[in-house]
């Protein structure tokens, strides 16, 4: 958080019976704030969406979501669209359907620039981890 000159807020979650991640609070001060949620991947959403949830519960203005891997499958779609995400941003790693494409919500970001970006360091023997400083 700090190349955004941000502050971290925690969010406990706790399992449930049926297997899902259920969010139990928010620790950090939200009131009035722009949140950002970071994930590796979104399968069905039920955890981000539910993050999203207990952050405008807790005062946060805009709730902004971004993972890596958007598997975006079952209700996801419906969820994202439903909660009070202003933007869920994926990458291009997994092809997203007409639905997903169709969704306002949803940002898809390419990655091609950052591996050829990469291959090229291999290639050139010059530092890979240079690229994600």
């Amino acid at each position: 958080g700090m190349r955004l000159n941000g502050e971290l807020a925690s969010m406990g979650k706790g399992p449930t019976d049926d297997g899902t991640a259920e969010v139990m609070n928010v620790i950090g001060d939200v009131e009035g704030r722009t949140c950002i949620i970071q994930d590796d991947i979104v399968d069905t959403a039920g955890t981000i969406t539910k993050a999203a949830t207990a952050l405008k519960e807790n005062g946060a203005e805009r709730v902004l979501a971004c993972a890596v891997h958007g598997v975006l499958s079952g209700p996801a779609i419906d969820r994202i669209q439903k909660s009070p995400i202003d933007k869920m941003i994926v990458t291009n790693t997994i092809p997203q359907s007409a639905a997903a494409k169709a969704c306002p919500k949803i940002v898809v970001l390419s990655v091609a620039r950052l591996l050829g970006q990469a291959i090229k360091s291999i290639h050139e023997e010059t530092s890979v981890s240079s690229l994600f400083v």
